[in-house]
């Protein structure tokens, strides 16, 4: 992502694709690009491939949750819960308006494109070498 993008509301298509919540296959095979692009093995992706990937399909950076610690253990809070509470819609932060929404598309657009392009210039390295690109 660049310093443009806004991370939280995840990718509307992928390759040219239209697609809904990522799958763990979608998430995989993103992971296994990235490994390609990163010049090591597509069946050898990492944990680091993973979670990038996820992030990059989501548009949530997935993190660590918190270390338990004995002083954290044992707090509890109650929550005022009514049954009859319906909520409220709360705003999306960043799409103030139509040309933002506009822009920010076209910035997705542009990463993935960008990403297909750096899969292809690795895919066609290793067919160069002689290599065989299976998983990717």
């Amino acid at each position: 992502m660049n310093e443009n993008s806004q991370p939280g509301f995840g990718k509307i298509s992928t390759h040219g694709d239209g697609m809904g919540a990522p799958t763990p296959e979608l998430v995989e095979k993103r992971a296994r690009e990235l490994a390609l692009i990163d010049e090591r093995n597509p069946d050898e992706f990492t944990d680091g491939d993973w979670d990038q990937a996820r992030a990059e399909l989501m548009g949530v950076a997935t993190g660590a949750a918190p270390e338990e610690t004995p002083e954290t253990a044992e707090l509890t809070d109650d929550w005022d819960v009514v049954a009859s509470d319906t909520g409220h819609r709360a705003p999306r932060a960043g799409l103030d308006d139509d040309e933002m929404l506009g822009e920010q598309l076209v910035a997705g657009g542009v990463e993935e494109a960008t990403h297909d392009s750096m899969v292809q210039a690795a895919q066609s390295e290793q067919t160069q070498e002689g290599g065989v690109i299976e998983g990717a």
